[in-house]
């Protein structure tokens, strides 16, 4: 998340500062945390593979095992996506088509983290699983924003002959 978009904002879009953007992000940070709810009542211990999706689309699975797997496995994904466009490896619509099926499953995400947040120690942790993945839709947001009016400055458009009309 944000290696690629976050630069071009900054320097080609520059609707807002790393300064003015750090003082939103903490703002969320503080709403986020104190309207997550407390800890509630205690989990079962048999979670299997075959419920724990619909525990976490629940909201009866610990915060932690809800948040991580999915953290890591869509930033890398995102990441190789981006990085297979900046090297011109992957068409725009390519691109496009990746975003867009990772979509569902991160609406998934969001549902399953708020509902889950009672199930945390802390809740800065809530508030910080909350954040992130609000982050998520902003970084959507800047890709879908980099994706309209600075393509070219993304995608290695002298490389795609067969989707070069994307790149207008």
């Amino acid at each position: 998340m944000f290696i690629y978009s976050l630069p071009l904002f900054f320097s080609e879009i520059g609707l807002a500062s790393p300064l003015e953007l750090l003082i939103i992000l903490l703002a969320l940070f503080v709403v986020l945390t104190i309207s997550s709810p407390f800890s509630g009542e205690k989990l079962s211990s048999k979670l299997t593979l075959n419920n724990y999706l619909f525990g976490a689309w629940s909201g009866n699975v610990a915060l932690s095992w809800v948040f991580w797997p999915f953290f890591l496995l869509l930033n890398i994904s995102l990441h190789v996506a981006d990085t297979l466009a900046k090297m011109g490896s992957l068409t725009v619509s390519s691109w496009d088509d990746v975003h867009l099926m990772f979509l569902l499953p991160i609406v998934w995400w969001t549902i399953a983290i708020w509902r889950c947040s009672a199930h945390t120690y802390l809740r800065a942790w809530a508030g910080c699983a909350r954040l992130v993945t609000m982050a998520v839709f902003f970084d959507y947001g800047l890709k879908l924003l980099i994706r309209i009016d600075h393509p070219r400055v993304f995608f290695g458009c002298e490389e795609l002959l067969l989707d070069y009309g994307s790149c207008f």
